[in-house]
């Protein structure tokens, strides 16, 4: 299981280095929870990022959208510390610099990724699952004695009822199917109270139902959440509505609602004209 992939399942809170901000105060005085700014990241002399410049709203729910090799990976693998950039700044809020954290202390912050296959413990219940996610002290001691309250029986009670496994909850997990798999990974971030949810291709495999459904569950999350959605299902991407930022060739290539971007000529030529 991917530590970032839980925000912080397994995290023991280990005195961070001074000067890094973690906790709460998440400041968004200026409307903007994540911003990116001129960041380059090259592999073996391969540009994967050139200079990119993004800003998420808080409670926005932003598509990224463009064809593969475009960057969409590694502009999550730098939010969430996994790649560090060769140049750029990428801040969290107003004060919390990503690029000084590691992928545990970014997860701790409240960025939650989930990637395009599910991963939950396939052997522990739909409700265990959710347990296990749920934000607390994950110290060896505090586990060994812990005990779940009415507060925490009832975070997990309304979880299911969003993510639409209320009815499941006694069912393993590796029995569920793979739209309800991605809905539970997507509860277990939830348990983390993340302010940022970053969602790499949800919908995949997904019958039409259930990605409507999921459709539904994300418009229903943002405000509270701020949510950047990596699709190639444009489709799914009109249902949710709101920005779309078109990525090519690590950049920023166009951004506007789907069909403004849609009927832009560079964007044609890149889907289509290749």
């Amino acid at each position: 299981m991917n530590s970032a992939t839980l925000n912080g399942l397994g995290w023991e809170d280990n005195a961070p280095a001074v000067g890094r901000v973690l906790e709460p105060g998440l400041d968004t005085s200026h409307k903007v929870i994540l911003y990116l700014e001129d960041i380059s990241v090259s592999f073996d002399g391969f540009k994967a990022l050139n200079n990119l410049s993004l800003a998420i709203d808080a409670g926005e729910l932003r598509c990224i959208i463009g064809p593969n090799g475009a960057g969409k990976t590694t502009m999550m693998d730098v939010i969430t510390g996994k790649t560090r950039p060769d140049t750029g700044t990428c801040f969290f809020g107003q004060t919390i610099d990503l690029t000084r954290l590691t992928e545990p202390e970014i997860a701790h912050t409240g960025i939650g990724r989930k990637f395009q296959k599910p991963t939950v413990f396939e052997n522990h219940t739909v409700f265990e699952n959710l347990e296990l996610a749920m934000k607390t002290d994950k110290g060896a001691l505090k586990s060994l004695f812990a005990w779940l309250d009415r507060e925490g029986r009832d975070r997990i009670s309304d979880t299911l009822r969003l993510i639409r496994l209320d009815g499941e909850a006694d069912r393993q997990a590796g029995l569920l199917s793979h739209g309800q798999k991605q809905w539970l990974e997507i509860g277990m971030l939830l348990m983390q109270e993340p302010k940022l949810l970053l969602l790499d291709e949800p919908v995949a495999g997904m019958t039409d139902d259930e990605t409507e459904r999921t459709g539904e569950l994300f418009k229903s999350l943002a405000g509270k959440h701020s949510l950047v959605v990596v699709e190639h299902d444009m489709a799914f991407i009109e249902q949710l509505g709101g920005k779309v930022t078109v990525l090519h060739e690590g950049s920023v290539l166009a951004e506007g609602d789907l069909a403004t971007v849609q009927a832009d000529p560079r964007v044609v030529e890149v889907y289509l004209g290749r």
